[in-house]
């Protein structure tokens, strides 16, 4: 079984939504990171010093090939990621080797031969 890692920033009051529809695609699972920076193409404005910026999650997901698209445009389309600019971003990345997942595998297993 062939993996992906999804890696997505965003707002941390979305995490929780974005982890609900990751799950709903078919992710098993998922790590958060909380209170990452970021910024855009624009820098972050200040007040007297302090970020008048909002708080970041980082949110990983390994989930299986097969179904990392679709993830991957729920989880921005939960976040509003195309409708609101600097609301977040979500990457994927081909993942080579991979242990500590066979469970996941014998679920995945099932899930995916229904797809496909």
């Amino acid at each position: 079984m062939h993996f992906k890692l999804i890696i997505s920033f965003v707002e941390d009051d979305k995490t929780s939504a974005i982890m609900k529809a990751a799950r709903e695609g078919g992710a098993t699972g998922a790590t958060v990171i909380n209170h990452a920076r970021g910024e855009g193409l624009k820098q972050t404005k200040t007040f007297f010093g302090l970020c008048l910026e909002t708080q970041r999650d980082v949110v990983l997901f390994l989930v299986e090939e097969h179904l990392s698209r679709n993830i991957l445009e729920l989880i921005s389309k939960v976040g509003e990621f195309e409708e609101r600019p600097g609301t977040g971003i979500a990457i994927q990345l081909d993942v080579e080797d991979a242990v500590g997942v066979a469970q996941q595998v014998q679920k995945l297993t099932e899930v995916v031969e229904d797809e496909i």
